[in-house]
Protein backbone atom coordinates (compact mmCIF):
# COMPACT_ATOMS: atom_id res chain seq x y z
CA UNK A 1 0.00 0.00 0.00
CA UNK A 2 1.35 3.39 -0.97
CA UNK A 3 0.46 5.58 2.02
CA UNK A 4 -1.14 5.43 5.49
CA UNK A 5 -4.26 6.99 3.98
CA UNK A 6 -4.74 3.83 1.92
CA UNK A 7 -5.21 1.90 5.18
CA UNK A 8 -8.12 4.07 6.33
CA UNK A 9 -10.86 2.25 4.40
CA UNK A 10 -9.51 -1.15 5.48
CA UNK A 11 -9.38 -0.03 9.13
CA UNK A 12 -12.91 1.39 9.05
CA UNK A 13 -14.17 -1.77 7.41
CA UNK A 14 -12.61 -4.07 10.02
CA UNK A 15 -14.02 -1.94 12.82
CA UNK A 16 -17.51 -2.11 11.29
CA UNK A 17 -17.24 -5.91 11.05
CA UNK A 18 -15.74 -6.67 14.47
CA UNK A 19 -17.80 -4.34 16.68
CA UNK A 20 -21.19 -6.05 16.15
CA UNK A 21 -19.69 -9.57 16.05
CA UNK A 22 -20.04 -10.19 19.80
CA UNK A 23 -23.67 -9.13 20.35
CA UNK A 24 -24.88 -10.69 17.11
CA UNK A 25 -22.97 -13.90 17.80
CA UNK A 26 -24.56 -14.26 21.24
CA UNK A 27 -28.00 -13.70 19.71
CA UNK A 28 -27.39 -16.36 17.05
CA UNK A 29 -26.22 -18.87 19.67
CA UNK A 30 -29.27 -18.26 21.85
CA UNK A 31 -31.61 -18.62 18.88
CA UNK A 32 -30.04 -21.81 17.55
CA UNK A 33 -29.84 -23.40 21.01
CA UNK A 34 -33.51 -22.50 21.64
CA UNK A 35 -32.83 -20.32 24.66
CA UNK A 36 -35.73 -18.07 25.73
CA UNK A 37 -35.63 -14.55 24.28
CA UNK A 38 -38.30 -11.99 25.17
CA UNK A 39 -38.34 -10.42 21.70
CA UNK A 40 -39.12 -13.72 19.99
CA UNK A 41 -42.38 -14.68 21.67
CA UNK A 42 -44.63 -14.42 18.60
CA UNK A 43 -42.08 -15.80 16.11
CA UNK A 44 -41.76 -18.83 18.40
CA UNK A 45 -45.47 -19.45 17.90
CA UNK A 46 -44.98 -19.37 14.15
CA UNK A 47 -42.10 -21.80 14.52
CA UNK A 48 -44.28 -24.23 16.50
CA UNK A 49 -47.00 -24.09 13.85
CA UNK A 50 -44.45 -24.80 11.12
CA UNK A 51 -43.23 -27.89 12.96
CA UNK A 52 -46.79 -29.15 13.41
CA UNK A 53 -47.54 -28.56 9.74
CA UNK A 54 -44.46 -30.53 8.68
CA UNK A 55 -44.73 -33.23 11.34
CA UNK A 56 -41.38 -32.35 12.94
CA UNK A 57 -40.41 -32.90 16.58
CA UNK A 58 -37.67 -30.29 17.11
CA UNK A 59 -36.68 -31.72 20.49
CA UNK A 60 -35.79 -35.06 18.90
CA UNK A 61 -32.05 -35.17 18.39
CA UNK A 62 -30.31 -36.79 15.43
CA UNK A 63 -27.16 -38.86 15.14
CA UNK A 64 -24.67 -37.52 12.66
CA UNK A 65 -25.75 -39.99 9.97
CA UNK A 66 -29.39 -38.91 10.31
CA UNK A 67 -28.37 -35.25 10.32
CA UNK A 68 -26.26 -35.69 7.19
CA UNK A 69 -29.03 -37.58 5.40
CA UNK A 70 -31.52 -34.81 6.23
CA UNK A 71 -29.16 -32.12 4.93
CA UNK A 72 -28.42 -34.02 1.72
CA UNK A 73 -32.10 -34.79 1.07
CA UNK A 74 -33.13 -31.19 1.77
CA UNK A 75 -30.58 -29.79 -0.67
CA UNK A 76 -31.24 -32.42 -3.33
CA UNK A 77 -34.93 -31.52 -3.31
CA UNK A 78 -33.96 -27.85 -3.49
CA UNK A 79 -31.81 -28.54 -6.57
CA UNK A 80 -34.64 -30.44 -8.28
CA UNK A 81 -37.14 -27.65 -7.51
CA UNK A 82 -34.79 -24.97 -8.81
CA UNK A 83 -34.08 -26.92 -11.98
CA UNK A 84 -37.81 -27.42 -12.59
CA UNK A 85 -38.61 -23.72 -12.15
CA UNK A 86 -35.88 -22.69 -14.58
CA UNK A 87 -36.89 -25.20 -17.22
CA UNK A 88 -40.58 -24.22 -16.91
CA UNK A 89 -39.82 -20.49 -16.92
CA UNK A 90 -41.75 -19.58 -20.13
CA UNK A 91 -44.99 -20.96 -18.68
CA UNK A 92 -44.67 -19.44 -15.20
CA UNK A 93 -45.87 -15.95 -14.15
CA UNK A 94 -43.87 -12.72 -13.79
CA UNK A 95 -41.98 -13.09 -17.05
CA UNK A 96 -42.59 -9.65 -18.61
CA UNK A 97 -39.97 -10.08 -21.33
CA UNK A 98 -41.07 -13.57 -22.29
CA UNK A 99 -37.67 -15.15 -21.59
CA UNK A 100 -37.19 -18.68 -22.86
CA UNK A 101 -36.11 -21.52 -20.62
CA UNK A 102 -32.35 -21.90 -20.13
CA UNK A 103 -30.75 -24.96 -21.71
CA UNK A 104 -30.70 -28.19 -19.73
CA UNK A 105 -26.98 -27.89 -18.92
CA UNK A 106 -27.32 -24.22 -17.92
CA UNK A 107 -30.28 -25.01 -15.65
CA UNK A 108 -28.31 -27.95 -14.17
CA UNK A 109 -25.35 -25.69 -13.40
CA UNK A 110 -27.51 -22.92 -11.96
CA UNK A 111 -29.52 -25.28 -9.75
CA UNK A 112 -26.44 -26.94 -8.23
CA UNK A 113 -24.66 -23.60 -7.99
CA UNK A 114 -27.36 -21.85 -5.98
CA UNK A 115 -28.13 -24.84 -3.77
CA UNK A 116 -24.45 -25.11 -2.79
CA UNK A 117 -24.12 -21.39 -1.95
CA UNK A 118 -21.83 -20.97 -4.97
CA UNK A 119 -24.07 -18.85 -7.22
CA UNK A 120 -21.85 -19.19 -10.27
CA UNK A 121 -23.67 -17.51 -13.16
CA UNK A 122 -22.95 -18.39 -16.77
CA UNK A 123 -25.78 -16.17 -17.97
CA UNK A 124 -26.90 -12.53 -17.76
CA UNK A 125 -29.70 -12.43 -15.21
CA UNK A 126 -31.52 -9.45 -16.69
CA UNK A 127 -31.74 -11.08 -20.13
CA UNK A 128 -32.20 -14.75 -19.18
CA UNK A 129 -34.13 -15.02 -15.90
CA UNK A 130 -37.74 -13.98 -15.30
CA UNK A 131 -38.68 -12.13 -12.14
CA UNK A 132 -40.39 -15.29 -10.89
CA UNK A 133 -37.25 -17.38 -11.45
CA UNK A 134 -35.13 -14.78 -9.67
CA UNK A 135 -37.43 -14.83 -6.62
CA UNK A 136 -38.85 -18.36 -6.38
CA UNK A 137 -35.73 -20.23 -7.48
CA UNK A 138 -32.59 -18.17 -6.92
CA UNK A 139 -33.48 -15.95 -3.94
CA UNK A 140 -35.13 -18.84 -2.09
CA UNK A 141 -31.99 -20.95 -2.45
CA UNK A 142 -29.93 -18.00 -1.24
CA UNK A 143 -31.78 -18.31 2.08
CA UNK A 144 -31.76 -22.10 2.26
CA UNK A 145 -28.12 -22.63 1.28
CA UNK A 146 -27.04 -20.09 3.90
CA UNK A 147 -29.24 -21.80 6.50
CA UNK A 148 -27.59 -25.12 5.60
CA UNK A 149 -24.14 -23.72 6.35
CA UNK A 150 -25.27 -22.32 9.70
CA UNK A 151 -26.94 -25.59 10.65
CA UNK A 152 -23.79 -27.63 9.93
CA UNK A 153 -21.65 -25.14 11.85
CA UNK A 154 -23.85 -25.51 14.94
CA UNK A 155 -23.82 -29.29 14.62
CA UNK A 156 -20.01 -29.17 14.86
CA UNK A 157 -20.15 -26.69 17.76
CA UNK A 158 -22.37 -29.13 19.66
CA UNK A 159 -19.85 -31.86 18.94
CA UNK A 160 -17.28 -29.90 20.97
CA UNK A 161 -19.76 -28.76 23.64
CA UNK A 162 -21.47 -32.10 24.36
CA UNK A 163 -19.93 -35.23 25.82
CA UNK A 164 -20.92 -38.88 25.92
CA UNK A 165 -23.88 -38.22 23.58
CA UNK A 166 -24.61 -39.54 20.10
CA UNK A 167 -26.81 -36.61 19.00
CA UNK A 168 -25.76 -33.31 17.41
CA UNK A 169 -29.14 -31.55 17.14
CA UNK A 170 -32.12 -31.59 14.82
CA UNK A 171 -31.42 -30.56 11.23
CA UNK A 172 -34.99 -29.41 10.51
CA UNK A 173 -35.08 -27.22 13.61
CA UNK A 174 -31.66 -25.75 12.84
CA UNK A 175 -32.64 -24.90 9.25
CA UNK A 176 -35.89 -23.30 10.42
CA UNK A 177 -34.36 -21.19 13.17
CA UNK A 178 -31.46 -19.96 11.03
CA UNK A 179 -33.91 -18.78 8.39
CA UNK A 180 -36.72 -17.47 10.58
CA UNK A 181 -34.78 -15.64 13.28
CA UNK A 182 -31.59 -14.57 11.52
CA UNK A 183 -31.61 -14.47 7.73
CA UNK A 184 -35.14 -13.16 7.15
CA UNK A 185 -35.11 -10.24 9.63
CA UNK A 186 -31.59 -9.09 8.71
CA UNK A 187 -32.43 -9.29 5.01
CA UNK A 188 -35.58 -7.23 5.52
CA UNK A 189 -33.66 -4.45 7.30
CA UNK A 190 -30.88 -4.43 4.71
CA UNK A 191 -33.33 -4.47 1.78
CA UNK A 192 -35.16 -1.43 3.17
CA UNK A 193 -31.84 0.39 3.50
CA UNK A 194 -30.92 -0.44 -0.10
CA UNK A 195 -34.26 0.82 -1.37
CA UNK A 196 -33.68 4.09 0.50
CA UNK A 197 -30.35 4.44 -1.33
CA UNK A 198 -31.74 3.88 -4.81
CA UNK A 199 -31.58 0.13 -5.36
CA UNK A 200 -34.68 -0.81 -7.35
CA UNK A 201 -37.45 -3.04 -5.97
CA UNK A 202 -40.48 -3.62 -8.20
CA UNK A 203 -42.28 -6.04 -10.47
CA UNK A 204 -42.53 -3.63 -13.40
CA UNK A 205 -42.15 -4.34 -17.08
CA UNK A 206 -38.89 -3.33 -18.72
CA UNK A 207 -39.26 0.29 -19.92
CA UNK A 208 -37.37 1.92 -22.79
CA UNK A 209 -35.40 5.08 -22.00
CA UNK A 210 -33.87 7.69 -24.32
CA UNK A 211 -30.13 7.85 -23.77
CA UNK A 212 -27.62 10.67 -24.28
CA UNK A 213 -26.15 8.72 -27.18
CA UNK A 214 -27.66 9.96 -30.46
CA UNK A 215 -28.21 8.20 -33.75
CA UNK A 216 -28.62 10.76 -36.53
CA UNK A 217 -31.25 10.23 -39.17
CA UNK A 218 -33.16 12.32 -41.68
CA UNK A 219 -36.77 12.20 -42.77
CA UNK A 220 -38.97 14.34 -44.98
CA UNK A 221 -40.46 17.41 -43.29
CA UNK A 222 -44.22 17.90 -43.54
CA UNK A 223 -46.74 20.56 -42.64
CA UNK A 224 -49.79 20.20 -40.37
CA UNK A 225 -51.76 18.48 -43.12
CA UNK A 226 -49.04 15.90 -43.70
CA UNK A 227 -47.95 17.24 -47.08
CA UNK A 228 -44.18 17.35 -47.75
CA UNK A 229 -42.59 20.78 -47.40
CA UNK A 230 -40.59 22.01 -50.41
CA UNK A 231 -37.51 24.25 -50.21
CA UNK A 232 -37.05 27.27 -52.56
CA UNK A 233 -34.71 25.19 -54.68
CA UNK A 234 -37.52 22.74 -55.27
CA UNK A 235 -36.06 19.94 -53.08
CA UNK A 236 -38.00 18.40 -50.15
CA UNK A 237 -37.11 19.75 -46.71
CA UNK A 238 -35.78 17.23 -44.17
CA UNK A 239 -35.34 17.13 -40.38
CA UNK A 240 -32.83 15.25 -38.21
CA UNK A 241 -33.56 13.31 -35.04
CA UNK A 242 -32.41 10.61 -32.62
CA UNK A 243 -33.67 7.05 -32.09
CA UNK A 244 -31.21 5.89 -29.38
CA UNK A 245 -33.15 3.80 -26.83
CA UNK A 246 -32.06 1.53 -24.00
CA UNK A 247 -34.22 -1.09 -22.32
CA UNK A 248 -33.94 -0.84 -18.53
CA UNK A 249 -34.35 -4.14 -16.65
CA UNK A 250 -36.63 -4.01 -13.63
CA UNK A 251 -37.33 -6.40 -10.78
CA UNK A 252 -37.14 -7.15 -7.04
CA UNK A 253 -33.44 -6.32 -6.80
CA UNK A 254 -33.08 -4.93 -3.25
CA UNK A 255 -34.60 -8.01 -1.60
CA UNK A 256 -32.34 -10.37 -3.54
CA UNK A 257 -29.33 -8.13 -3.00
CA UNK A 258 -29.76 -8.30 0.77
CA UNK A 259 -29.69 -12.10 1.08
CA UNK A 260 -27.08 -12.37 -1.68
CA UNK A 261 -24.70 -10.52 0.67
CA UNK A 262 -25.82 -11.64 4.15
CA UNK A 263 -25.90 -15.27 3.03
CA UNK A 264 -22.50 -14.98 1.29
CA UNK A 265 -24.20 -16.17 -1.89
CA UNK A 266 -23.06 -13.60 -4.43
CA UNK A 267 -25.43 -14.24 -7.34
CA UNK A 268 -26.40 -10.86 -8.75
CA UNK A 269 -29.74 -9.90 -10.28
CA UNK A 270 -27.74 -8.31 -13.12
CA UNK A 271 -24.83 -9.67 -15.10
CA UNK A 272 -22.62 -6.83 -13.84
CA UNK A 273 -23.48 -7.82 -10.26
CA UNK A 274 -22.50 -5.20 -7.67
CA UNK A 275 -20.87 -3.06 -10.35
CA UNK A 276 -24.39 -2.28 -11.66
CA UNK A 277 -25.82 1.02 -10.37
CA UNK A 278 -29.23 -0.60 -9.82
CA UNK A 279 -27.57 -3.02 -7.37
CA UNK A 280 -24.85 -0.84 -5.89
CA UNK A 281 -25.46 2.85 -6.59
CA UNK A 282 -22.96 4.64 -4.33
CA UNK A 283 -19.83 4.44 -2.20
CA UNK A 284 -22.05 4.14 0.90
CA UNK A 285 -23.95 1.11 -0.42
CA UNK A 286 -20.62 -0.39 -1.52
CA UNK A 287 -19.24 -0.12 2.03
CA UNK A 288 -22.43 -1.54 3.57
CA UNK A 289 -22.37 -4.43 1.10
CA UNK A 290 -18.84 -5.37 2.15
CA UNK A 291 -19.78 -5.24 5.84
CA UNK A 292 -22.91 -7.33 5.20
CA UNK A 293 -20.80 -10.07 3.60
CA UNK A 294 -18.62 -10.49 6.71
CA UNK A 295 -21.32 -9.77 9.31
CA UNK A 296 -22.62 -13.29 10.04
CA UNK A 297 -19.33 -15.20 9.48
CA UNK A 298 -17.62 -12.95 12.06
CA UNK A 299 -20.53 -13.26 14.49
CA UNK A 300 -20.50 -17.06 14.28
CA UNK A 301 -17.05 -17.06 15.89
CA UNK A 302 -18.63 -15.41 18.95
CA UNK A 303 -21.46 -17.95 18.75
CA UNK A 304 -18.87 -20.74 18.93
CA UNK A 305 -17.37 -19.28 22.09
CA UNK A 306 -20.81 -19.05 23.69
CA UNK A 307 -21.82 -22.61 22.78
CA UNK A 308 -18.60 -24.19 24.13
CA UNK A 309 -18.73 -21.99 27.23
CA UNK A 310 -15.47 -20.10 26.62
CA UNK A 311 -15.68 -16.83 24.63
CA UNK A 312 -11.90 -16.78 24.31
CA UNK A 313 -12.08 -19.76 21.92
CA UNK A 314 -14.28 -17.82 19.52
CA UNK A 315 -12.10 -14.71 19.76
CA UNK A 316 -9.00 -16.76 18.87
CA UNK A 317 -10.63 -17.97 15.65
CA UNK A 318 -11.77 -14.43 14.86
CA UNK A 319 -8.24 -13.09 15.35
CA UNK A 320 -6.82 -15.70 12.96
CA UNK A 321 -9.39 -14.82 10.32
CA UNK A 322 -8.81 -11.08 10.77
CA UNK A 323 -5.02 -11.38 10.65
CA UNK A 324 -5.01 -13.41 7.44
CA UNK A 325 -7.61 -11.19 5.81
CA UNK A 326 -5.88 -7.90 6.60
CA UNK A 327 -2.56 -9.16 5.24
CA UNK A 328 -4.03 -10.47 2.00
CA UNK A 329 -6.43 -7.56 1.46
CA UNK A 330 -3.54 -5.10 1.95
CA UNK A 331 -1.53 -7.06 -0.63
CA UNK A 332 -4.39 -6.92 -3.16
CA UNK A 333 -4.79 -3.16 -2.67
CA UNK A 334 -1.04 -2.66 -2.93
CA UNK A 335 -0.70 -4.46 -6.26
CA UNK A 336 -3.73 -2.73 -7.79
CA UNK A 337 -2.35 0.67 -6.80
CA UNK A 338 0.83 0.06 -8.81
CA UNK A 339 -0.67 0.59 -12.24
CA UNK A 340 -0.23 -1.53 -15.33
CA UNK A 341 3.25 -1.16 -16.89
CA UNK A 342 1.86 -2.22 -20.28
CA UNK A 343 -0.17 1.00 -20.38
CA UNK A 344 2.71 3.32 -19.46
CA UNK A 345 3.83 3.78 -23.13
CA UNK A 346 0.36 5.20 -23.85
CA UNK A 347 1.03 8.07 -21.46
CA UNK A 348 -1.22 6.84 -18.63
CA UNK A 349 -0.11 7.89 -15.15
CA UNK A 350 0.73 4.80 -13.09
CA UNK A 351 0.11 6.81 -9.91
CA UNK A 352 -3.64 6.49 -10.56
CA UNK A 353 -3.37 2.74 -10.11
CA UNK A 354 -4.88 0.02 -12.24
CA UNK A 355 -8.27 1.52 -13.15
CA UNK A 356 -9.04 -0.93 -15.95
CA UNK A 357 -12.27 -2.82 -15.28
CA UNK A 358 -13.20 -0.75 -12.22
CA UNK A 359 -16.11 1.58 -11.53
CA UNK A 360 -14.92 5.16 -11.10
CA UNK A 361 -17.49 5.74 -8.34
CA UNK A 362 -15.59 3.19 -6.22
CA UNK A 363 -11.98 3.60 -7.34
CA UNK A 364 -9.02 1.27 -7.00
CA UNK A 365 -8.91 0.81 -3.22
CA UNK A 366 -12.61 0.09 -2.67
CA UNK A 367 -12.65 -2.24 -5.69
CA UNK A 368 -9.60 -4.19 -4.54
CA UNK A 369 -10.98 -4.43 -0.99
CA UNK A 370 -14.33 -5.67 -2.31
CA UNK A 371 -12.50 -8.36 -4.32
CA UNK A 372 -10.66 -9.50 -1.19
CA UNK A 373 -13.85 -9.49 0.89
CA UNK A 374 -15.93 -11.44 -1.59
CA UNK A 375 -13.31 -14.14 -2.16
CA UNK A 376 -12.43 -14.43 1.53
CA UNK A 377 -16.09 -14.92 2.42
CA UNK A 378 -17.19 -17.45 -0.19
CA UNK A 379 -19.40 -14.76 -1.73
CA UNK A 380 -19.33 -14.38 -5.51
CA UNK A 381 -20.47 -10.75 -5.53
CA UNK A 382 -18.13 -8.48 -7.53
CA UNK A 383 -17.97 -4.73 -8.10
CA UNK A 384 -15.06 -4.83 -10.57
CA UNK A 385 -13.78 -7.07 -13.34
CA UNK A 386 -11.35 -9.49 -11.68
CA UNK A 387 -10.08 -10.42 -15.14
CA UNK A 388 -8.64 -6.88 -15.41
CA UNK A 389 -6.69 -7.02 -12.16
CA UNK A 390 -2.91 -7.15 -12.37
CA UNK A 391 -1.52 -10.69 -12.11
CA UNK A 392 -0.69 -10.61 -8.39
CA UNK A 393 -3.69 -8.41 -7.62
CA UNK A 394 -5.87 -11.10 -9.18
CA UNK A 395 -3.77 -13.78 -7.54
CA UNK A 396 -4.83 -12.64 -4.05
CA UNK A 397 -8.53 -13.52 -4.60
CA UNK A 398 -7.35 -16.89 -5.93
CA UNK A 399 -5.29 -17.50 -2.78
CA UNK A 400 -8.14 -16.45 -0.48
CA UNK A 401 -10.40 -19.05 -2.09
CA UNK A 402 -7.72 -21.72 -2.18
CA UNK A 403 -7.12 -21.42 1.56
CA UNK A 404 -10.40 -23.30 1.82
CA UNK A 405 -12.72 -20.30 2.24
CA UNK A 406 -11.94 -20.17 5.97
CA UNK A 407 -10.81 -16.54 6.22
CA UNK A 408 -14.28 -15.58 7.48
CA UNK A 409 -15.56 -17.83 4.71
CA UNK A 410 -19.15 -18.57 3.84
CA UNK A 411 -22.00 -18.34 6.34
CA UNK A 412 -21.33 -21.33 8.57
CA UNK A 413 -18.89 -22.99 6.18
CA UNK A 414 -16.10 -20.56 7.10
CA UNK A 415 -16.37 -21.47 10.77
CA UNK A 416 -16.58 -25.22 10.39
CA UNK A 417 -13.71 -25.08 7.86
CA UNK A 418 -11.57 -23.14 10.32
CA UNK A 419 -12.43 -25.60 13.10
CA UNK A 420 -11.21 -28.44 10.89
CA UNK A 421 -7.87 -26.61 10.58
CA UNK A 422 -7.89 -26.03 14.36
CA UNK A 423 -8.22 -29.76 14.98
CA UNK A 424 -5.40 -30.39 12.51
CA UNK A 425 -3.28 -27.71 14.20
CA UNK A 426 -3.57 -29.21 17.67
CA UNK A 427 -2.83 -32.65 16.19
CA UNK A 428 0.40 -31.31 14.69
CA UNK A 429 1.28 -29.64 18.01
CA UNK A 430 0.62 -32.91 19.85
CA UNK A 431 2.97 -34.77 17.54
CA UNK A 432 5.68 -32.17 18.15
CA UNK A 433 5.59 -32.60 21.94
CA UNK A 434 4.80 -36.33 21.97
CA UNK A 435 1.41 -35.97 23.66
CA UNK A 436 -2.06 -37.13 22.67
CA UNK A 437 -3.59 -34.04 21.04
CA UNK A 438 -6.80 -32.60 22.43
CA UNK A 439 -9.01 -29.64 21.59
CA UNK A 440 -11.55 -28.22 24.03
CA UNK A 441 -11.25 -31.29 26.21
CA UNK A 442 -11.76 -33.80 23.38
CA UNK A 443 -9.04 -36.24 22.35
CA UNK A 444 -8.14 -36.03 18.68
CA UNK A 445 -7.63 -39.57 17.46
CA UNK A 446 -7.39 -41.43 14.16
CA UNK A 447 -11.04 -41.15 13.11
CA UNK A 448 -11.10 -37.39 13.68
CA UNK A 449 -7.93 -36.96 11.63
CA UNK A 450 -9.34 -39.06 8.79
CA UNK A 451 -12.43 -36.86 8.65
CA UNK A 452 -10.34 -33.68 8.79
CA UNK A 453 -8.11 -34.97 6.00
CA UNK A 454 -11.12 -35.74 3.81
CA UNK A 455 -12.64 -32.32 4.46
CA UNK A 456 -9.38 -30.55 3.57
CA UNK A 457 -8.53 -32.61 0.47
CA UNK A 458 -11.93 -32.69 -1.24
CA UNK A 459 -11.80 -29.15 -2.60
CA UNK A 460 -8.21 -29.29 -3.97
CA UNK A 461 -9.19 -32.52 -5.72
CA UNK A 462 -12.23 -30.86 -7.32
CA UNK A 463 -10.23 -27.77 -8.31
CA UNK A 464 -7.02 -29.32 -9.63
CA UNK A 465 -8.64 -32.31 -11.32
CA UNK A 466 -11.23 -30.05 -12.93
CA UNK A 467 -8.64 -27.55 -14.19
CA UNK A 468 -6.43 -30.35 -15.53
CA UNK A 469 -9.40 -31.91 -17.34
CA UNK A 470 -10.38 -28.55 -18.88
CA UNK A 471 -6.83 -27.89 -20.08
CA UNK A 472 -6.54 -31.36 -21.60
CA UNK A 473 -9.82 -31.28 -23.55
CA UNK A 474 -10.66 -29.17 -26.59
CA UNK A 475 -14.04 -28.33 -25.06
CA UNK A 476 -12.26 -26.78 -22.08
CA UNK A 477 -9.62 -24.88 -24.05
CA UNK A 478 -12.26 -23.49 -26.40
CA UNK A 479 -13.55 -21.16 -23.69
CA UNK A 480 -10.22 -19.37 -23.14
CA UNK A 481 -10.34 -15.75 -24.28
CA UNK A 482 -6.69 -14.91 -23.57
CA UNK A 483 -3.58 -16.88 -24.51
CA UNK A 484 -0.78 -17.95 -22.22
CA UNK A 485 -0.65 -17.84 -18.43
CA UNK A 486 -3.66 -15.56 -18.11
CA UNK A 487 -5.89 -17.96 -20.05
CA UNK A 488 -4.79 -20.78 -17.79
CA UNK A 489 -5.47 -18.58 -14.75
CA UNK A 490 -9.03 -18.04 -16.01
CA UNK A 491 -9.66 -21.79 -15.92
CA UNK A 492 -7.91 -22.23 -12.57
CA UNK A 493 -10.02 -19.39 -11.15
CA UNK A 494 -13.25 -20.93 -12.47
CA UNK A 495 -12.68 -24.31 -10.82
CA UNK A 496 -11.28 -22.71 -7.66
CA UNK A 497 -14.43 -20.62 -7.44
CA UNK A 498 -16.75 -23.58 -8.03
CA UNK A 499 -14.94 -26.11 -5.85
CA UNK A 500 -14.75 -23.68 -2.93
CA UNK A 501 -18.37 -22.52 -3.45
CA UNK A 502 -17.43 -18.91 -4.14
CA UNK A 503 -19.03 -18.10 -7.50
CA UNK A 504 -16.96 -15.11 -8.64
CA UNK A 505 -15.12 -15.32 -11.97
CA UNK A 506 -12.30 -13.79 -13.96
CA UNK A 507 -15.04 -13.44 -16.60
CA UNK A 508 -12.65 -13.83 -19.52
CA UNK A 509 -13.66 -17.47 -19.79
CA UNK A 510 -16.60 -18.41 -22.03
CA UNK A 511 -18.07 -20.82 -19.51
CA UNK A 512 -21.71 -21.06 -20.64
CA UNK A 513 -21.07 -24.28 -22.56
CA UNK A 514 -22.20 -27.85 -21.84
CA UNK A 515 -18.69 -28.82 -20.71
CA UNK A 516 -18.24 -26.01 -18.21
CA UNK A 517 -21.85 -26.01 -17.01
CA UNK A 518 -21.64 -29.69 -16.12
CA UNK A 519 -18.03 -29.71 -14.84
CA UNK A 520 -18.40 -26.61 -12.67
CA UNK A 521 -21.79 -27.74 -11.37
CA UNK A 522 -20.32 -31.07 -10.23
CA UNK A 523 -17.30 -29.32 -8.69
CA UNK A 524 -19.63 -27.06 -6.70
CA UNK A 525 -21.76 -29.99 -5.49
CA UNK A 526 -18.90 -32.20 -4.35
CA UNK A 527 -16.93 -29.22 -3.04
CA UNK A 528 -19.89 -28.45 -0.77
CA UNK A 529 -21.17 -31.81 0.41
CA UNK A 530 -17.84 -33.60 0.17
CA UNK A 531 -16.84 -31.34 3.06
CA UNK A 532 -20.15 -31.25 4.95
CA UNK A 533 -20.42 -35.03 5.38
CA UNK A 534 -16.93 -35.47 6.97
CA UNK A 535 -17.58 -32.41 9.16
CA UNK A 536 -20.81 -33.94 10.46
CA UNK A 537 -19.02 -37.26 11.03
CA UNK A 538 -16.40 -35.33 13.01
CA UNK A 539 -19.17 -33.67 15.04
CA UNK A 540 -20.76 -37.01 15.85
CA UNK A 541 -17.47 -38.54 16.93
CA UNK A 542 -16.58 -35.58 19.16
CA UNK A 543 -20.03 -35.46 20.79
CA UNK A 544 -19.70 -39.11 21.79
CA UNK A 545 -16.36 -38.54 23.53
CA UNK A 546 -16.02 -37.77 27.23
CA UNK A 547 -14.51 -34.43 28.13
CA UNK A 548 -11.01 -34.53 29.57
CA UNK A 549 -10.15 -31.89 32.22
CA UNK A 550 -7.18 -29.72 31.25
CA UNK A 551 -3.84 -30.75 32.68
CA UNK A 552 -0.29 -29.44 32.89
CA UNK A 553 0.46 -30.55 29.34
CA UNK A 554 -2.71 -29.16 27.78
CA UNK A 555 -2.02 -26.61 25.08
CA UNK A 556 -4.04 -23.39 25.56
CA UNK A 557 -6.15 -22.80 22.45
CA UNK A 558 -7.00 -19.16 22.99
CA UNK A 559 -3.67 -17.35 23.23
CA UNK A 560 -1.21 -15.81 20.76
CA UNK A 561 0.71 -19.08 20.35
CA UNK A 562 -2.40 -20.92 19.17
CA UNK A 563 -3.39 -18.02 16.90
CA UNK A 564 0.04 -18.19 15.25
CA UNK A 565 -0.10 -22.00 15.00
CA UNK A 566 -3.57 -21.97 13.42
CA UNK A 567 -2.67 -19.22 10.95
CA UNK A 568 0.46 -21.14 9.92
CA UNK A 569 -1.56 -24.36 9.53
CA UNK A 570 -4.08 -22.64 7.25
CA UNK A 571 -1.32 -21.15 5.10
CA UNK A 572 0.84 -24.25 4.89
CA UNK A 573 -1.77 -26.98 4.55
CA UNK A 574 -4.42 -24.97 2.75
CA UNK A 575 -2.16 -23.30 0.20
CA UNK A 576 0.62 -25.79 -0.48
CA UNK A 577 -1.71 -27.88 -2.64
CA UNK A 578 -1.98 -25.00 -5.11
CA UNK A 579 1.55 -23.57 -5.27
CA UNK A 580 2.49 -25.28 -8.60
CA UNK A 581 -0.82 -24.20 -10.14
CA UNK A 582 -0.31 -20.60 -8.97
CA UNK A 583 3.23 -20.62 -10.34
CA UNK A 584 1.92 -21.48 -13.81
CA UNK A 585 -0.78 -18.82 -13.65
CA UNK A 586 -0.57 -15.46 -11.80
CA UNK A 587 3.10 -15.71 -10.85
CA UNK A 588 4.27 -16.57 -14.39
CA UNK A 589 2.05 -13.82 -15.83
CA UNK A 590 3.46 -11.26 -13.35
CA UNK A 591 7.05 -12.13 -14.22
CA UNK A 592 6.34 -11.97 -17.95
CA UNK A 593 4.49 -8.65 -17.71
CA UNK A 594 7.23 -6.85 -15.81
CA UNK A 595 10.01 -8.46 -17.83
CA UNK A 596 8.52 -7.01 -21.03
CA UNK A 597 8.04 -3.55 -19.58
Amino acid sequence: MNSPADLLLLALFMAAVLLPAGPLGRYIADVMENRPLALLTWPRRLEVHLYRLCGIRPEAGMRWTEYALAILLFNLLGALATYAILRLQPWLPLNPQGFAAPSADSAFNTALSFVTNTDWQGYAGETAMSQFSQMAALAVQNFLSAATGIAVAFALMRGFARHALDQIGNAWADLTRATLYLLLPLSLVLAVFFVSQGVIQNLSAYPDAHTLETTRYEQAASDSTGRPQIAPDGKPLSVAGSTALQTLPMGPVASQEAIKLLGTNGGGYFNANSAHPFENPSALTNFVQMVAIFLIPAALCASFGRVVGDPRQGRALLWVMSLLFVLLAAACIHYELQGNPALAPLGLDAAAGNLEGKETRFGVIASALFAAVTTAASCGAVNAMHDSFLPLGGGVPLVLMQLGEVVFGGVGSGLYGMLVFAVLGVFIAGLMIGRTPEYLGKKIESFEMKMCSLAILVTPLCVLAGAALAMSLAAGRAGIANPGAHGYAEILYAFTSAGNNNGSAFAGLAADTPFYNIALGLAAWFGRFGVIVPVLALAGSLAAKKRIPPGAGTMPTHGPLFVALLAATVLLVGLLNYVPALALGPIAEHLALFAEH
